[in-house]
């Protein structure tokens, strides 16, 4: 379903051209990165300097079109991505542009296929579409950028030595991210069976995390007997297949997952069967509210934040400079990180309700506690 930002509060004003002035609401409340820069040397006398209004209207970017951007995504009810757009509708706000969240609710590459279509008929400003498949997206996002439209690619990419002509990715490196688990997995378990849920086989999104996972584990030289299997598209599918897979393998050391649903589905099975008194160990991806609580409660060993704020706000800033300079200022790649998050990191996840992970919608500055753990 497709979704389109509320402009209810938008009080900017526009000239016959359709431009944006500065006085509009969203760069009121927050400086563009221009405004942001030059106010760092201003604000840098003193500890306790506070940026106004004011002045983030007054040193904002020149006035500009109201671009849109149209964000494909392969599942757009998940609430993997409500961090994202969020992200989105924060950038969208401090940048002066507008967006559309559409797609596909179950990963249907021919139904996102359609959606860049649309946005491409519909002249979008700039597109943003998760790879998710190997070479469904290469002519449509051709086509888009033949009809001057920039593409970006977010929390999937094209397979590694593929030529795809989006114009960046922005989102974790996920071979890299699936070789640190693997050798996180390495590291807490000795041998024996290892069951590695993924949801969807073959998608580009989470499928390099399997295959970096599987080499690290098998370039670690143990005895670990990897068994991969395929979980669905739904949370309660997952939940299902995970619990038979244990059920009939009851002598397995470790189960680990490369998803956010399935993360969480083993999370539950593993306090369900009280797992970890029996030696096995758990992990997976992803901060579904259940997957954190259970680290907490000490049920999964880790779970790993690759950040979906950043990977809608980065995108978007990505394509407001490349529209604002002209295309003199290409995008370029962004690795949105690796995190692991464990029983003795997980507390900030659980004291804190914030836009950043999804929990609230409210718009908050959160507070530094402590020392800075990477």
């Amino acid at each position: 379903m497709a979704q389109n930002r509320d402009d209810a509060n938008d009080t900017s004003t526009r000239d016959g051209n359709g431009l944006l002035s500065t006085g509009r609401r969203g760069l009121m409340q927050g400086a563009g990165l221009g405004a942001a820069l030059s106010l760092l040397g201003a604000a840098g006398g003193g500890s306790s300097a506070l940026i106004s209004a004011a002045q983030a209207a007054e040193t904002a970017f020149p006035q500009h079109k109201k671009w849109k951007i149209v964000f494909v995504n392969h599942v757009t009810t998940n609430p993997f991505f409500v961090p994202t757009q969020y992200g989105i509708q924060d950038a969208c706000s401090m940048l002066g542009m507008d967006y559309q969240w559409t797609g596909s609710a179950t990963s249907d590459a021919g139904e996102m296929v359609r959606a860049v279509n649309s946005a491409i008929a519909a002249k979008a400003d700039a597109i943003a579409v998760p790879i998710v498949d190997p070479s469904a997206f290469d002519k449509p996002i051709q086509a888009a950028l033949d009809a001057g439209i920039p593409v970006l690619a977010y929390n999937a990419d094209a397979p590694r030595g593929k030529t795809n002509p989006r114009l960046a990715y922005i989102g974790q490196d996920l071979y890299l991210s699936g070789y640190q688990m693997g050798e996180r997995i390495a590291s807490i378990v000795d041998g024996g069976l290892v069951a590695l849920f993924i949801a969807t086989p073959g998608q580009l999104n989470i499928q390099p995390r399997l295959d970096g996972a599987s080499d690290a584990i098998k370039k670690s030289g143990k005895k670990i007997d990897i068994q991969t299997v395929a979980t669905g598209a739904t949370v309660n599918e997952e939940l299902s297949k995970i619990k038979s897979f244990y059920l009939g393998h009851q002598d397995l050391k470790g189960m680990f997952a490369v998803d956010a649903g399935s993360t969480q589905g083993v999370a539950q099975v593993m306090k369900e069967s009280s797992l970890p008194s029996k030696g096995v160990h758990g992990g997976g991806f992803d901060l579904l509210p259940q997957t954190i609580q259970l680290i907490h409660e000490g049920f999964l060993d880790f779970t790993i934040d690759q950040q979906p704020y950043v990977q809608g706000f980065y995108t978007v800033v990505e394509a407001f400079v490349f529209l604002a300079s002209g295309g003199l200022v290409g995008p370029a790649n962004v690795n949105t990180g690796l995190k692991f998050v464990t029983k003795s990191t997980v507390e900030p996840y659980l004291n804190t309700s914030t836009r950043y992970e999804g929990k609230t919608a409210k718009p908050q500055i959160v507070p530094m506690s402590g020392a800075i753990k990477s």
